[in-house]
């Protein structure tokens, strides 16, 4: 079975500004791979190359051996996105029922709302949610199509720690269920919880990989590992 995710020397350029700089990394079914870096890393513009709302100058990218953004790679992938300020008009109800229908085997709807705590604000627009229900619906969104690549772009910010736990324990579901999950988090204690492999990328390119017990073992903790990683002159 081919890599659920497989990047090789990714490039991409912005103007003057490199992005991404020969980025390489991998992902595999059931396990979750964490992306740490600062902000303007490249983390989320390597999301958006995954999901085919940019394309790399350069190098190789495939979804279980198929091109982002192809119909066979579009149907195993959910996103949920630091964003979306598109959904602000509509309602959680509308919405997800709207991508269910883009979907051959979608979750059910209405059990999927009950599971995330989604039925309790189902017919509020998305734009008067708190932010930790807004991440909510973001996550369910992501859900829907059944996905067998999962991609959390800081799916935790803004949550209360009573929904932070709910959440971490639903993600350890679904990589439990052979989903692979790649997620970027400015987290450690959440990495440190969820992943199974951590890459940590600094100005477009990966410095260091490994397993949590890897990474801690070479630098002592997670987070020296991400601060010696991510210094100007690394």
């Amino acid at each position: 079975m081919p890599l659920a995710l497989e990047a090789r020397d990714l490039r991409l350029s912005f103007g003057s500004k490199r992005a991404l700089d020969g980025l390489s990394l991998t992902a595999e079914a059931g396990r979750v791979t964490a992306l740490l870096g600062p902000n303007g890393a490249g983390k989320t513009t390597f999301i958006r190359c995954c999901t085919a709302l940019l394309a790399p100058d350069s190098g190789s990218l495939s979804i279980f051996g198929h091109e982002p953004g192809s119909e066979q790679a579009r149907v195993l992938v959910g996103l949920m996105p630091q964003a979306t300020g598109a959904w602000a008009s509509t309602t959680p109800a509308r919405l997800l029922r709207y991508l269910a229908s883009l979907y051959a085997d979608p979750q059910p709807v209405d059990d999927l709302m009950r599971l995330l705590g989604i039925d309790e604000y189902a017919s509020t627009p998305y734009r008067r949610l708190s932010g930790g229900q807004q991440q909510a619906v973001n996550l369910a969104g992501a859900l829907v199509g059944r996905p067998s690549l999962l991609f959390l772009d800081e799916p935790t910010a803004g949550l209360d720690p009573r929904a932070r736990k709910q959440t971490w324990q639903l993600i350890s579901r679904i990589r439990d269920a052979g989903v692979a999950v790649l997620l970027t988090t400015h987290n450690m204690a959440e990495a440190e919880e969820l992943s199974d492999d951590v890459s940590i990328i600094h100005r477009g390119r990966v410095r260091a990989a490994g397993a949590v017990a890897e990474l801690v073992d070479r630098f002592g903790t997670l987070e020296d590992a991400f601060l010696a990683c991510t210094e100007d002159a690394a």
